[in-house]
């Protein structure tokens, strides 16, 4: 291939937006687990903090829908980026994937984003848990340091419900045949008939974390997983007085029961509260389509949409994926994100709408 080649193509670096990609490749991990490749017509350089995610835009039976998955694959290969996807039961989107995604479709993202991540919390001395697909951001972690021959001391440890759950498990043992700074550690809930299994047993305990890391007090630790094993995790650690500064955490999932609850009691009591006085409430004035509305002291920019009938796309609705940014035109809000906006956004008059609350009346350009 001649230079000539190389010189007529013209690079783009990726920023956190909406992007048109294309998958390339179809990985069957385990049994229920596939990885999705996706590159872009025109070379994109893909470079992200190991362990943050995307936002993939669907439309499933018609309807659009958004859903975030953590990039899985190292920014040290720079022209792709990978999602690892497990098939859940009765799993709209999931199933949707492992049924529908082939090589060569196309589809609109959103990212890169997130607050978790390896880079902005750097350290000599990591230990990685996780617990089923939670292993994702922490594998994009291990192979960017791996990829980049760093000199960062890791300790692996993965929970999987049986051996042949377990996801890049070849991968995983060759970066620890390869490297001596590379420590791995991989725990079964169970073993079915057949399946020969001489490693740990169970569930990740004080016993075996102290055989595993036994320095894991002096570790920056990342976890990702279940909700019931990252807080067994975070329980173990607080009964060791851990410095909880040096523990981070990730996860993707349905809302969790009690919150769903929460919010029925919230909006209840708000049913059976006085109206807010006029002069206390805000007006959110939508210049694109000359809709406006007045809302409570504490709503946010999204809600005041949604009851104008004007959709504003969102994913997590917790500040992290960025894909509901707006531009403010006039006015002022307080903006609790999560990482899903860049401080040159918010500089331009950018707003999160699904986590901003106007503090007065304001404009939006939607």
């Amino acid at each position: 291939m001649s230079n000539d080649f190389f010189n007529t193509v013209t690079t783009q670096t990726w920023s956190n937006g909406r992007h048109l990609v294309r998958c390339v490749k179809v990985i069957q991990e385990t049994w229920d687990v596939r990885t999705f490749c996706f590159m872009a017509e025109q070379p994109v350089l893909y470079f992200f903090k190991p362990g943050q995610f995307v936002t993939l835009e669907l439309e499933i039976d018609g309807q659009p829908v958004m859903r975030s998955y953590t990039i899985s694959s190292s920014p040290a290969v720079p022209y792709s980026f990978s999602v690892t996807v497990k098939r859940v039961p009765g799993g709209k989107v999931s199933n949707w994937l492992h049924d529908n995604l082939s090589e060569g479709d196309e589809l609109p993202v959103h990212g890169p984003a997130g607050l978790f991540n390896a880079i902005d919390f750097p350290a000599d001395k990591v230990l990685y848990l996780s617990g089923g697909v939670g292993i994702t951001p922490v594998m994009s972690m291990a192979r960017w340091f791996y990829d980049t021959n760093a000199n960062v001391d890791m300790v692996f440890v993965h929970s999987a419900r049986s051996p042949k759950d377990v996801i890049y498990h070849r991968e995983l043992e060759n970066i620890a045949a390869r490297i001596n700074n590379f420590s791995l550690h991989i725990i079964c809930e169970k073993h079915g008939l057949g399946e020969a299994w001489s490693g740990y047993r169970g569930y990740l305990n004080q016993a075996m974390m102290h055989m595993m890391a036994p320095d894991f007090m002096e570790r920056e630790i990342f976890c990702c997983g279940p909700t019931p094993y990252m807080n067994a995790v975070k329980r173990l650690l607080e009964a060791n007085d851990f410095d909880m500064s040096h523990y981070h955490e990730e996860s993707f999932g349905a809302t969790p029961a009690d919150v769903r609850e929460e919010a029925k009691e919230w909006a209840a009591e708000a049913a059976d509260a006085d109206p807010v006085p006029l002069a206390e409430q805000h007006q959110v004035a939508f210049a694109a389509t000359g809709k406006s509305i007045r809302i409570d002291p504490g709503e946010t920019v999204h809600a005041a949409a949604a009851k104008l009938g004007l959709h504003i796309p969102k994913a997590c609705g917790m500040g992290i994926c960025g894909t509901c940014k707006v531009m403010k035109t006039a006015g002022e809000v307080s903006m609790d994100h999560n990482g899903g906006i860049t401080d040159e956004d918010v500089a331009e008059g950018y707003i999160l709408s699904c986590c901003s609350v106007p503090q007065g009346d304001v404009t939006i350009d939607y």
